[in-house]
């Protein structure tokens, strides 16, 4: 294994976007980029690379094949496809399934024993499938969960308290999705609760719940815009890649392996974990409210409920 060494499966929007972001920051030795599409993996290549004079150090950058994951640190998979119109999440789940497991099997084959992160969607599935297919620790397959959902709520809180978004502390748990919630009485700006902010400043508590629903609808207004999002996963990407790297025991809600924790078993969800070199050292589980519980509950089922309905079948296929 090399230290500082990634692969990339993916060099869509999201992926080079999370590769942009690591040339900006530094931090990585080497960068592998992997593709069905060749010749725009070489692409990608040549004009990543002619950014290296004006990046903060020196980084090795190259298309590859998936002989490259052996000595890997991390891989990243952004690969599969996006929602059509008139998709179901179902129909989604099943086309990407394929295409991943498809791709977890070929990172293994390659005698690769790191950390996967899983972005492609629907995420919290996905990042499922490839602890199955790969055999791994669940430790060692992490999801991108509600990375950027959370930093989606701490950008509009601290835009509508007016204070930095370094200090507001907020976790949204569940599916990365519609089914989401926000644990109100564990987040604070600073060392103080926001519920008692906005007590203390007579701001209608019912905005939180406006806040959320501004998280959840982002994605489709963003969509709706400008035909997708990527930057703000690609720098959630590349955060969690740092948190690996650095051994950071930072906390961040990613997609992780419930076991015996918040009444659920065998099942991945966006919970806050702590994230170091090992992956997901623990998770922090918190007292939930009967109403939050609940709809982590719901969250899990929607989840289960696609597995059981045909992504079971694939998997073992």
């Amino acid at each position: 294994m090399k230290k500082g060494k990634i692969v990339l499966v993916g060099t869509g929007f999201v992926g080079m976007s999370m590769a942009y972001s690591m040339l900006n920051r530094g931090g990585i030795e080497e960068l592998i980029l992997i593709d069905i599409d060749k010749e725009k993996t070489i692409g990608e290549e040549m004009d990543l690379s002619h950014g290296l004079p004006f990046a903060p150090q020196k980084m090795v950058i190259k298309a590859g094949d998936y002989a490259e994951c052996k000595e890997a640190e991390i891989v990243v998979i952004t690969a599969g496809v996006a929602q059509k119109p008139g998709q179901t999440r179902l129909e989604l789940a099943e086309v990407n399934t394929k295409i991943i497991k498809t791709i977890t099997q070929n990172i293994m084959a390659s005698g690769f024993h790191g950390i996967i992160i899983v972005a492609s969607n629907p995420v919290d599935l996905m990042t499922y499938v490839v602890y199955k297919v790969s055999g791994l620790p669940s430790n060692q397959v992490i999801g991108s969960g509600t990375v950027l959902d959370t930093a989606r709520l701490r950008y509009m809180l601290a835009d509508y308290l007016k204070v930095s978004s370094k200090n507001v502390h907020a976790y949204i748990m569940g599916e990365h999705g519609d089914s989401s919630f926000v644990p109100w009485n564990h987040t604070y700006v600073g060392c103080k609760k926001i519920i008692d902010i906005m007590k203390d400043n007579h701001h209608p508590i019912e905005d939180l719940e406006k806040i959320h629903e501004g998280v959840i609808n982002a994605a489709y207004e963003i969509i709706e815009k400008k035909k997708a999002t990527y930057y703000g996963i690609g720098m959630s990407l590349n955060r969690l890649v740092r948190a690996i790297l650095d051994n950071e025991n930072a906390v961040l809600t990613v997609s992780t392996y419930l076991e015996e924790k918040y009444g659920q078993e065998d099942i991945y969800i966006g919970v806050p974990a702590i994230i170091n070199e090992n992956g997901v050292r623990e998770l922090l589980e918190l007292e939930l409210t009967k109403e939050e519980q609940e709809k982590l509950d719901h969250s899990c089922q929607l989840i289960k409920k696609m597995r059981e309905d045909s992504i079971e079948r694939i998997i073992e296929d």
